[in-house]
């Protein structure tokens, strides 16, 4: 039995959940080959071979760029059987289904795909035991409150995909760069923010991976070059001493390899007294979701925050010697320009320039199946249909200005993916105040290097 086990993009990272998938797959006896088809051709040899087709689906940018693959494999093997995986694709069900995928798992995919891999088509649409019906995480998607499974974990299988060398590295202030892995500590959050394609599957619940099962992972990546692991669970702290645990167990065993992990500001509030241990355990930067610094919209968005404690939390890290990696999703119904151009003062007055991803000032807030945005009538009254080619519920801004800076933005962000990120802000400042009628302050000058660390994968989401 020959398994193919496909990546489409994972923000610069070796894809966790194919590796997962890879180890499931292969425990109960199938020959499995991964691809990431970002840094690899996907053979026509492989796809010709293959009796089971998995396509990992962890964000929005990755289902998009499955469908023509999709479409490959599906012309090149008819009579392969295919399955989505990853948070995108249960909210993708009917879509993915029109492509050919026969079947769909959401949250905690493993056991489900490989109880699916290991039963006949036939079987599954006769058996009495639900548990196995490739259409079950998308039934429990529709239910009110969905129970996400509690799986044994195994460590991720790397062994065919790509070296890390081929991925993201970590950016230096000394020039340097550092090999990076990745792996994931926790899965799921508590929290409920409406923008977040992490609700919709996991509806406040979230599950943690055994630090035996992390650590293996970890160790297994360093003794293939890793310098750095980013740790890739939406929340962090959603679990803070499993998260401590695991983090000084790994600069105990590995010293000197450092790490990034997520956390939201409310965490970084109320676990400032974790921070300094952090720092000592080898943090290279952390990544909070701020979103918005408007708190109508912070609270549309059910962040949990204001902006008086992004604030805070910008002075508690830097205090406790934690680099603050803000992400935002600039762009969204209820901007206003003069808005905008608060956001990047802002930023520029905490000094923050550095430690913010130009895309960052770029990105447009997205409403896919599924969002808990379309319970807000805030937000309805703004969307048009959904369009399956973006796989999103259009909307558009009120004031037309505000779309027409974006394009603008977009523009700058687009062709400038390696250029010093002061020189980027302030071409970006500049432009706002100018659509603005305002003045923009002076900005600093660009430095030869950046003052903090950051992973140089451009893109997000």
């Amino acid at each position: 039995m020959r398994a193919l086990v496909i990546s489409t993009y994972e923000m610069g990272r070796q894809p966790f959940g194919v590796a997962s998938a890879a180890a499931w797959l292969r425990e109960t006896g199938w020959d499995v080959t991964c691809v990431d088809v970002v840094t690899q051709k996907l053979a026509d040899a492989a796809m010709a071979a293959a009796d089971l087709v998995g396509f990992h689906l962890p964000m929005h940018t990755a289902t998009r760029l499955a469908s023509p693959v999709i479409r490959t494999v599906r012309a090149r093997n008819p009579g392969a059987r295919l399955c989505a995986f990853g948070l995108y694709a249960p909210l993708n069900e009917p879509w993915l289904r029109s492509l050919g995928v026969d079947a769909i798992f959401g949250g905690e995919f493993e056991a489900d795909l490989a109880a699916w891999a290991n039963s006949s088509f036939d079987t599954l649409r006769t058996s009495e035991a639900d548990d196995l019906r490739p259409s079950r995480t998308a039934d429990r998607l529709r239910t009110s409150r969905r129970t996400v499974p509690r799986i044994h974990f195994l460590v991720p299988d790397r062994s065919t995909l790509p070296p890390l060398s081929q991925y993201a590295a970590l950016q230096m202030p000394d020039g340097s760069r550092r090999t990076v892995g990745y792996t994931e500590a926790s899965r799921g959050c508590k929290h409920l923010c409406r923008h977040c394609p992490v609700v919709p599957i996991y509806d406040g619940q979230f599950r943690i991976v055994p630090p035996e099962i992390v650590l293996a992972d970890v160790a297994a990546q360093v003794a293939a070059g890793a310098q750095h692991i980013t740790f890739g669970d939406p929340d962090f702290f959603n679990g803070p001493t499993h998260a401590m645990r695991i983090v000084e167990a790994l600069q105990a065993a590995h010293p000197g390899v450092t790490f990034d992990v997520t956390i939201k500001v409310e965490h970084l509030l109320r676990h400032r007294d974790l921070l300094p241990r952090l720092a000592r355990a080898g943090c290279a930067f952390v990544t909070s979701a701020v979103e918005s610094l408007d708190d109508r919209v912070l609270a549309l968005l059910d962040k949990g925050h204001t902006r008086a404690d992004f604030i805070e939390a910008v002075e508690v890290c830097r205090r406790a010697g934690v680099t603050l990696a803000p992400t935002f999703v600039a762009f969204h119904p209820w901007l206003t320009i003069e808005g905008y151009c608060d956001l990047v003062d802002t930023i520029a007055a905490l000094d923050l320039v550095d430690h913010v991803a130009p895309i960052q000032l770029a990105i447009r807030l997205l409403v896919p199946e599924g969002s808990r945005l379309l319970t807000v009538d805030e937000m309805r009254r703004h969307l048009g249909d959904f369009d399956s080619s973006t796989l999103t519920y259009r909307w558009r801004h009120p004031d037309p200005a505000v779309d027409a800076l974006h394009d603008a933005i977009t523009r700058i962000v687009g062709t400038r993916l390696t250029a010093d990120r002061r020189a980027v802000f302030a071409e970006i400042s500049a432009l706002a105040h100018v659509r603005a009628g305002t003045v923009a302050a002076s900005p600093r000058p660009a430095r030869a290097r950046a003052t903090v660390p950051y992973l140089n994968e451009p893109w997000y989401c």
